[in-house]
């Protein structure tokens, strides 16, 4: 398996470093670097980009920019030196964000997460035609099972994403992003950037809400067109 990647970053030496890094990781196949969001605009027009290291300052569009205008984007980490732009970085489902300069213990770290979720996304492309009601999931040193008429909601929370089921929670060292990817899109909706939930165990719709076991879980104004088709479209009773 070998995940393609490409840099960009305005400053030389900090794509030295990070190509560096990139050749010590047996399963990463640098494909290209750039300096700014034009040159990531080419390298991703040819196609078979599985991940980006993208830096947020650069000259004319930053890599913030950059992102929120790619319609179908591949993985991303951030590497910057600002750590102020964090939360932004996670509110658009990047897969990590490392602030410079960067540890090789802390690189490897990141681009472990971005092999978890390219085995998920590779697998879940497959996801509606399968037969098993479970799944598992890594909770510190224990391997959970899951099954999916049990789950009732997944909720991101930074770092980590929480499985809500029928007898406990579960909190798991994953993106939503990975964990979307993966799961059947006929039982399972995203709803909200940090909240994906079982179609099947939704009680009611109030407003922007979505009621499942007395917990109110928000529509976001940006997905509720979405999710208000898939939903109800179909299944309306009228007089």
């Amino acid at each position: 398996m070998k995940i393609n990647c490409i840099i960009i970053d305005d400053e030389p030496l900090a794509r030295k470093g990070i190509a560096e890094y990139v050749a010590d990781v047996d399963y990463l196949e640098l494909k290209g670097q750039g300096e700014n969001a034009a040159a990531a605009d080419d390298l991703l027009n040819k196609g078979n980009i599985d991940l980006i290291f993208l830096d947020i300052q650069m000259p004319k569009v930053t890599g913030i920019e950059f992102l929120k205008g790619l319609k179908k984007p591949p993985m991303v980490i951030f590497t910057t030196a600002y750590s102020e732009y964090a939360l932004q970085g996670y509110e658009l489902d990047v897969l990590d964000y490392l602030v410079k300069p960067i540890s090789s213990e802390r690189f490897l770290k990141a681009c472990s997460k971005a092999k978890d979720f390219y085995t998920l996304k590779q697998s879940g492309k497959q996801a509606l035609l399968k037969t098993e009601d479970y799944f598992f999931i890594r909770c510190d040193d224990r391997f959970e099972k899951i099954l999916y008429d049990e789950l009732l909601y997944i909720e991101a929370m930074e770092n980590y994403v929480i499985f809500h089921t029928l007898k406990e929670k579960y909190i798991s060292y994953l993106t939503l992003k990975s964990v979307e990817s993966y799961l059947p899109i006929d039982k399972f909706l995203k709803v909200h950037k940090s909240f994906i939930v079982a179609i099947p165990k939704i009680e009611s719709i109030d407003g922007s809400d979505i009621l499942i076991k007395g917990k109110s879980i928000p529509i976001s104004r940006i997905l509720k067109e979405e999710v208000m088709d898939k939903l109800i479209n179909g299944r309306f009773l009228k007089r």
